[in-house]
């Protein structure tokens, strides 16, 4: 709900006139509930599913051809079925189990210091902030995901998540209720350290369910962000720790590297480099789907 009357009320408070993407919003949003607002993050959320991991899924269960050589693991391809079965159980647990907590969190953001009305925040406020998310969210899901790798956490919770050995782009939400939990705290500590607009809550939102759409592709391409940006993991980094499976030890980042290289957790080529060459061999004999993890429990 917008705070001020009129937009010349805005601007006689603010003591100065609005801008363009101001006006708008002002239009926009001015009989418009904070609250309803707030719960946009959660209609971005099921569209960003939907339609961001529909390329690579296309690619993937299809075996375009001329996308093999981006293959990370080539011939190893996942199905129509698998890529269904992780749509329809990640739907599930979005509605009955995030649509509830983005219900009853709204309160707690608000108070925290969530705003929705005019001033926006400027290009540099969104953007420090965005980086301070990143890091937050990097540094807390690190330590959660290396817990879910103990032998307890595996065989209990993170098992569900590596039920594909090579991952699957509409399988980076797919997962044990635990884990959507747990791993939902990284998401939303930052915001709640660092309040924000909910402007830049729909963006953070946005980047990070992109982000773990590309790691979950199964692709390397050319133009991957890890050509672009200094430590991002990407796609390939993150093949490896779901090839390797139950036993993995190494690459539990989730966007940075930094933490694998601190904590000594990191695997870089030639090790990553070497799934491609081992797949090749194992599917020489011709195309293969790999539907679970052939590391599924500790023994």
């Amino acid at each position: 709900m917008i705070e001020f009357e009129s937009v010349a009320h805005a601007e006689a408070a603010l003591n100065r006139s609005l801008g363009p993407m101001e006006l708008k919003w002002f239009e926009w949003t001015a009989d418009v509930s904070d609250f309803h607002l707030y719960l946009v993050n959660f209609v971005f959320l099921l569209i960003i599913f939907t339609v961001a991991p529909f390329p690579s899924f296309f690619l993937d269960v299809y075996e375009i051809k001329c996308f093999e050589k981006y293959r990370i693991q080539p011939g190893v391809h996942n199905t129509k079925s698998a890529a269904f079965k992780c749509y329809k159980d990640t739907m599930k647990l979005f509605f009955f189990v995030m649509l509830p907590l983005v219900v009853f969190s709204y309160s707690v953001f608000k108070m925290l210091g969530l705003s929705a009305g005019i001033p926006l925040p400027s290009l540099q406020t969104a953007i420090l902030q965005l980086v301070t998310y990143f890091i937050v969210e990097d540094y807390t899901n690190y330590w959660i995901h290396r817990w879910l790798h103990s032998e307890w956490g595996y065989n209990n919770i993170h098992r569900v998540h590596h039920e594909f050995a090579a991952p699957l782009s509409y399988g980076f939400a797919y997962s044990h209720v635990a884990e959507m939990l747990l791993l939902g705290i990284p998401t939303f500590l930052g915001p709640a350290i660092c309040p924000c607009h909910v402007i830049t809550l729909y963006f953070w939102i946005a980047l990070r369910q992109l982000e773990a759409t590309d790691i979950h592709s199964g692709y390397d391409f050319p133009f991957s962000l890890t050509k672009l940006i200094p430590l991002y993991g990407g796609a390939e980094y993150h093949d490896y720790h779901h090839y390797i499976g139950a036993k993995t030890q190494s690459n539990f980042a989730s966007v940075f590297t930094y933490c694998d290289w601190l904590y000594g957790t990191d695997k870089v080529s030639p090790e990553v480099g070497k799934v491609r060459t081992d797949v090749l061999q194992e599917t020489a004999g011709g195309r293969v789907n790999v539907l679970y993890d052939k590391h599924a429990v500790f023994c």
